[in-house]
């Protein structure tokens, strides 16, 4: 298990990732949040009504597993709940991003996994994605949605609003959530294409098997 980064590290960790999935269009407005965990019962987190691409790190908010607040002077993100849910559903977890990737959100609206095996890369820092069903933002449901899927899976599409990548570090799971935008975006493209080829179950295996190197449980 990955240990906790520091309060001055997760903070420079979320403050550079926000800023990425906003100048990459996987956020518009004031869409998406982003945690970190800094010990057995805190974590930062981003908070409400701000653009991810013009946080500061007087804006973060730190909270309890619970969601009690402990520092900062802003209203956490309203979907705080579904981060907590993945922590606690999956302790190896350290970082936690959603956001609105269009070509993934699509999938997401339509309740289509990205489940077909067409990229080596996504096939070893994905695999398989699901859609979790359909919640209300920010309410308790959708961190009930997401709690089937934290331990199985590293990426998560949810139904009529967008996805959730998690990982060992804020690093890892900003990777997942733009090789989860261009696994959507390709997928896209080879249904515009008429093609249906996959890579064989077998290619499948031999892949999965270079996990451990690549440091991805």
């Amino acid at each position: 298990m990955a240990g906790y980064p520091t309060d001055a590290q997760a903070k420079a960790q979320i403050i550079e990732a926000g800023l990425k999935i906003y100048q990459r269009g996987l956020v518009a407005a004031n869409d998406g949040n982003l945690s970190v965990r800094v010990g057995d019962n805190a974590l930062w987190v981003t908070p409400t009504g701000v653009s991810k691409g013009a946080m500061t790190e007087e804006m973060l908010v730190k909270v309890d597993l619970e969601g009690a607040l402990l520092e900062g002077t802003r209203k956490p993100s309203s979907e705080t709940r579904m981060h907590l849910r993945i922590y606690k559903e999956n302790p190896d977890v350290r970082a936690v991003i959603h956001a609105h990737p269009p070509a993934a959100t699509a999938f997401a609206c339509a309740g289509i996994p990205l489940d077909r095996p067409i990229i080596q890369e996504a096939v070893v820092f994905l695999g398989t994605v699901p859609v979790a069903p359909f919640a209300l933002p920010g309410s308790q449901a959708v961190a009930d949605s997401v709690a089937p899927y934290c331990r199985d899976y590293r990426a998560l599409l949810l139904e009529y609003h967008g996805a959730v990548c998690w990982g060992e570090t804020m690093e890892q799971a900003h990777y997942r959530m733009e090789c989860l935008e261009q696994l959507a975006q390709v997928t896209l493209h080879l249904k515009t294409l008429g093609c249906d080829r996959v890579i064989t179950e077998a290619q499948v295996k031999a892949l999965e098997g270079l996990r451990p190197a690549w440091g991805i449980k």
